[in-house]
């Protein structure tokens, strides 16, 4: 290979994207670890596989790293094999890295005590993730890095997506030097995932702070036959110990070589950090200690509530491990009369948790007279929210004479009372700042666009920005919720808009049940994708909707992108047209200049499926801006129409107290008695959600089916089913409700249904894709072919439960060998929360 010629596309390349770059934390961390990697083993999980992808696909196109070379990207077959992959690399000498979250990174745990023990130089990106403990989590905390604190790794926090970039940097250049392995950890999700305009390190930045002689000495300690030794013997209680404190002098010099290597990025880059970073008032009295992404939503209070003449302050971790007490002591500002020590853990039956142990400590040992009243809580487990709001309590707590200690903030125990109150209706946002919150199904594009949206506005004006996605755990075919921020100044909230200046809407069906305009601000704007005009589409909001337009005096515009979407040429995806209509309504860019960055984003993104695609979403764009209508809004509300109810009024009461609050994105609301303490679950409380996520569903042809029972089968979510039945126990059904004579010889005297449920199928298509049988009048056509699900709600609501009533069959008389029979059994696995098909 030509490197030279390599390293000059390389660098160009580099040079293009280190200039106003648009990317999640994620991307970032990728960025930077595969420039100073050499092999990199990956196995995924949520929420750090995306890390991993774009090594991959980065090495697969050929793409070199910092010095000239591609990467070695391996794929192995679990976490445990990517952490023997990864030690076996390290005593071969090469420049290694992977990524991990979770469960991923204590399937590695073995391993890292070795490669730790053995002063072998290496970095893991960690997108933190909480862990499985009475109920499964894919969503952000601190529990997993926690978890690997004993191994002798040493661990850097980074707060924010630019944090991402350069301290995994700074990681990558400091375990060379100190010969210590470095766990570089961030949040999942709400750092992993959020997109913001950052700088990305140059490969010219990554090998200067990245030294040769680093990379020499690791080299010379490879395990070779050119200079055997041995590494990894078996030791007996005479030496094991005294062999154990030899690394001493490797952990006390690793603080300093931290901060040389934050110095040299700073020289170079001008941005920098340093092992624990002060904000807030110079003689501040109240200090809050923590990690993470959290530290922009207390930013943000701290300069409201200081603006009033309060003095407090923010101590932000980042060497976490080695924890030096001397520089956390020369961190705090000589004033300082408390301390609140925030984890983002539980670590239940410990006396506190990590960090505020780790505070307790360094004062105890480092202060010998008067010393900081230290008190600790917990937040975020599991991504739960940490906003301005809840800092104001965490600070009011430790204004007072007998603050709380050990408590926890975002939720409300009303068990062991460790909660403490907040005013929800406290904020700092700016006014300054257009904030727009986006309501999408998973896979309609909503995210995507909002993607593409933030890019246009990140890298064709001076505006800051930020985009944050809320996804359900069910991730395709449920909500997703986007939440976008632009503004002239910097964007520090680490949390979920609460006041949206834009609202829109991509489903119509989400009013009947989800509260979107909860977020709108009085004055903002309300887009609604709906399939009803002009003068009908008012009538057609349940009354709650109407009265908050009114009372919020909300802008109302509509369009019907589903139609523009077909007429386009675009199937279901809506999401050129819905972006298109964001940018129209909201000003943040003139409208000519704003559609002509929408067409360039188009091409850039769909240019490799061919000139076709480009072109269709094009005409989406003219398109949506002729259908795009404002509705007159009437100074009351006349609509007859409720929302529905979360579960129905049958369900059992643990589902309509528990689990409907939860549908309807009201969890947070919860708490802690409403919860079983040690996970237990009632089972099938599926069937009582009704997520009318499917736009069309199947529709049964009676006269042409041959009652095969493949579509039965093929159904994942146990929507459509078939049954058997005597005559005369159809005499109360529907009058919509279908049947047909039974094509089984030995059961001619009975009839056949089968029934779909409108409310719980996911629209995949499968049942349709199997079906045998074609109409031969019209061979479009099948036995069951995909129809507008609205239309058909109610009444295919009432003939499911009619079906439902139906007596099931006795098993022992069907045939378990048979797909004819096997449709008639009562499935025992229905409505998976999965995704569609």
């Amino acid at each position: 290979m030509n490197t030279g010629g390599v390293r000059l596309w390389h660098e160009k390349e580099m040079a293009m994207t280190s200039n106003r770059t648009v990317l999640d934390g994620n991307e970032a961390v990728a960025h930077v670890a595969y420039q100073a990697s050499e092999v990199i083993a990956i196995y995924p999980i949520t929420p750090s596989s995306t890390m991993g992808e774009w090594s991959d696909q980065w090495a697969a196109e050929g793409r070199p790293n910092a010095w000239g070379t591609v990467p070695l990207v391996a794929e192995m077959q679990s976490e445990g094999g990517v952490a023997g992959a990864i030690h076996g690399s390290l005593q071969a000498g090469a420049l290694t890295t992977t990524f991990t979250a979770s469960q991923g990174l204590l399937l590695m745990i073995p391993n890292l005590y070795k490669i730790a023990g053995e002063l072998t130089p290496l970095v893991i990106h960690v997108a933190a993730r909480a862990l499985a403990a009475q109920g499964l989590s894919i969503f952000g905390d601190h529990s997993d890095v926690m978890a690997a604190r004993g191994t002798g790794f040493a661990m850097l926090a980074s707060n924010s997506v630019q944090e991402t970039a350069d301290l995994a940097l700074v990681a990558h250049a400091a375990t060379l030097e100190s010969r210590i392995p470095f766990l570089h950890f961030f949040d999942g999700f709400r750092t992993s995932h959020e997109i913001m305009r950052i700088e990305l390190p140059t490969p010219e930045e990554i090998r200067a702070l990245v030294e040769s002689a680093g990379v020499h000495d690791h080299r010379r300690r490879a395990l070779t036959p050119d200079h055997p030794c041995i590494r990894g013997t078996a030791q007996n209680p005479d030496v094991y110990f005294q062999a154990r404190e030899t690394v001493n002098p490797y952990y006390l010099a690793c603080p300093a070589i931290v901060q040389n290597a934050m110095d040299r990025l700073a020289d170079r880059t001008g941005r920098g950090y340093h092992l624990f970073d002060y904000v807030g008032a110079a003689d501040a009295e109240h200090v809050v200690v923590l990690m993470g992404s959290a530290a922009g939503a207390v930013e943000e209070a701290l300069d409201a509530l200081n603006a009033r003449g309060e003095k407090l302050g923010l101590l932000e971790v980042r060497l976490y491990r080695p924890f030096s007490a001397a520089h956390f002591l020369a961190a705090l500002p000589p004033t300082v009369k408390s301390l609140t020590v925030l984890d983002r853990t539980k670590e239940p039956g410990s006396i506190g948790e990590p960090l505020y142990l780790d505070v307790v400590a360094a004062l105890n040992e480092g202060l010998p007279g008067p010393r900081p009243r230290v008190v600790g809580g917990r937040y975020g487990l599991s991504s739960k929210e940490f906003t301005p709001s809840m800092v104001k309590a965490v600070f009011d707590n430790a204004r007072a004479d007998r603050p709380r200690n050990h408590f926890t903030v975002g939720i409300r125990d009303d068990v062991t009372h460790t909660s403490l109150d907040f005013d929800p209706d406290y904020s700092t946002e700016r006014s300054d700042t257009v904030r727009a919150v986006f309501y999408g199904l998973g896979s309609d594009g909503t995210v995507g666009a909002n993607k593409n949206s933030i890019k246009i506005l990140g890298e064709q004006t001076d505006l800051h920005v930020q985009g944050y996605f809320v996804y359900d755990s069910k991730k395709s075919g449920s909500v997703t919720v986007s939440h976008l921020r632009f503004g002239p100044e910097p964007i520090h909230s680490s949390y979920l808009i609460s006041r949206a200046t834009f609202v829109a809407c991509h489903q119509f069906s989400f009013l009947d049940r989800l509260d979107v305009l909860a977020v709108a601000e009085p004055g903002g704007l309300f887009l609604l994708n709906s399939p009803y005009g002009q003068e009908e589409v008012w009538d057609h909001l349940p009354r709650p909707v109407q009265q908050q337009i009114i009372d919020k005096k909300l802008r109302f515009f509509a369009i019907d992108a589903f139609r523009v979407a077909h007429e386009s040429g675009m199937g279901g995806r809506i999401n050129t047209v819905m972006q298109t209509c964001f940018f129209a309504l909201s000003g943040v860019l003139p409208r000519g200049q704003a559609i002509a960055a929408i067409k360039e984003a188009i091409s850039k993104t769909y240019g490799k499926r061919g000139q076709a695609v480009v072109d269709k979403n094009h005409a989406a764009v003219d398109i949506s801006l002729s259908r795009l209508f404002e509705v007159a809004v009437p100074d009351r509300t006349d609509s007859t129409l409720e929302r529905q109810l979360a579960v129905p009024a049958e369900a059992p009461e643990f589902v309509r107290k528990v689990t409907s609050l939860m549908l309807v994105g009201e969890g947070d609301s919860l708490p802690v008695s409403a919860l079983p303490a040690d996970g237990t679950w009632p089972s099938g409380t599926t069937r009582w959600e009704k997520r009318n996520i499917a736009l069309e569903v199947p529709v049964w042809d009676e006269k042409l089916c041959i009652q095969c029972g493949k579509c039965v089968l093929v159904c994942p979510h146990a929507t459509i089913r078939g049954k058997l039945y005597h005559p005369d126990q159809r005499a109360d059904a529907p009058p919509t409700f279908k049947s047909a004579p039974a094509r089984w010889p030995d059961r001619q005297d009975m009839l056949y249904t089968l029934q779909v449920a409108t409310e719980d199928c996911t629209g995949c298509r499968l049942c349709v894709e199997v079906c045998p049988v074609k109409n031969k009048s019209e061979t479009r056509l099948k036995a069951i072919n995909m129809r507008p699900q609205a239309p058909l709600r109610e009444q295919e609501s009432a003939n499911w439960d009619f079906f439902l009533a139906l007596p099931e069959p006795d098993r022992q008389t069907l045939r378990h060998d048979s797909i004819k029979d096997v449709q008639a059994l009562e499935p025992l696995f229905e409505f998976s929360g999965a995704c569609a098909g």
